[in-house]
């Protein structure tokens, strides 16, 4: 029921007390003095309930129809002379100033109430303004934390350059001296190519870093393209050790079609490396991991399944954040930097469930042909 029904269904109630009261008064004998009196009494509590619920207005209503039925009451002390006369008149005069008085102070607290109501809706919307302000702030510190981060990484990783590169070089011209002693088709010369090519990919992957940690735009130069599947074939035959060391079952799908699909070879082999040794990592003894090729319409899609215990739904929105790690030793930045490389062929890296139960990175790129 609607609050108007409500406020017209009381008034009648009181209207009809009054009438009540009235009905009353002019039933019981004059000489029943005590009742009258009750009855008098009793004509307050209608003005009262009226002066309340309808404001001043209800109030002195209601006051009205209390003196109409008071009237019969008047009536009896006609012949006991003017004193008793008047005395019951000023009875009148006291519903009406009892509708005044508390329909004033009830005007009043409506006031107050709509007055607090206003202020305690200023004081919601400055509480709201406040926690987005104060989320706002957060954010920003949490974006300074890894700005800061990010700046010693920079600084550290200019001071390292020199040392990992020279190393590096010098692997680099032994695995090419050894090339020169294992002529084609030697069985371990398929070993050296892929020393050096790691070596290349190493350099690459110092590269990556130093520019990640410096946020410019990528500059690097596009290597020569290769097929996804000669990419992935090796990345595979890299991580052969580890795979059979932990018995997983690697299951591969699509390569056949992947021979038409052409990807940035150093690149991509980095992000795909990265992605499964987390997910030889995440996958207990015998667990299984799975890469699937899809090529469609304008986009190739290289996914890596596993068995292992998966994402949380808090942590996918972080995984890719610089320094976030749920691995003991983990830097929290291959996903970043893998992310990066992602954005910077013109591709992206998400994360879904597997099928499997474990996480599901699924790797899009342009379709190059």
């Amino acid at each position: 029921m609607k609050q108007s029904g409500v406020r017209k269904i009381i008034f009648t109630v009181l209207v009809l007390t009054v009438i009540g009261i009235g009905l009353l008064h002019f039933f019981t004998p004059g000489h029943l003095g005590f009742y009258h009196d009750t009855y008098r009494r009793l004509s307050y509590l209608p003005i009262a309930v009226g002066s309340i619920m309808f404001g001043i207005r209800g109030g002195l209503i209601l006051a009205f129809l209390t003196s109409l039925a008071f009237i019969p009451h008047i009536l009896l002390y006609i012949g006991f002379g003017k004193d008793a006369y008047l005395s019951e008149l000023t009875e009148i005069l006291l519903y009406f100033t009892a509708a005044i008085v508390i329909g004033a102070i009830t005007a009043r607290e409506a006031r107050l109430r709509e007055k607090y109501r206003a202020l305690s809706e200023r004081l919601k919307k400055s509480y709201k303004r406040l926690h987005d302000e104060t989320k706002l702030l957060i954010e920003v510190e949490e974006q300074l934390k890894v700005s800061q981060k990010l700046s010693a990484l920079g600084q550290l990783s200019a001071s390292l350059a020199h040392e990992i590169k020279n190393p590096l070089s010098s692997i680099k011209g032994t695995a090419e001296i050894l090339l020169d002693e294992f002529p084609a088709g030697h069985a371990k010369r398929e070993f050296v190519e892929i020393l050096m090519t790691e070596v290349s990919r190493l350099d690459a992957s110092v590269n990556e870093i130093l520019h990640y940690s410096r946020e410019q735009k990528n500059t690097l130069p596009a290597k020569s393209l290769e097929p996804a599947a000669v990419v992935i074939r090796r990345v595979n035959k890299l991580l052969a050790h580890e795979t059979g060391g932990k018995k997983i079952r690697l299951q591969t799908t699509g390569l056949s079609q992947a021979q038409v699909c052409r990807v940035d070879g150093n690149r991509f082999s980095q992000v795909f490396l990265n992605v499964m040794l987390n997910a030889i990592d995440a996958v207990d003894v015998g667990g299984t991991i799975q890469v699937n090729l899809t090529i469609f319409e304008n986009e190739v899609s290289v996914s890596v399944s596993d068995s292992g215990p998966g994402i949380s739904i808090e942590d996918r929105d972080r995984i890719f954040e610089p320094f976030f790690s749920k691995k003991d030793g983990g830097t929290g930045l291959g996903l970043s930097i893998s992310q990066k490389i992602m954005s910077s062929l013109g591709g992206r890296m998400t994360v879904s469930d597997a099928v499997f139960g474990g996480a599901c990175f699924d790797m899009r790129l342009p379709l190059s042909r």
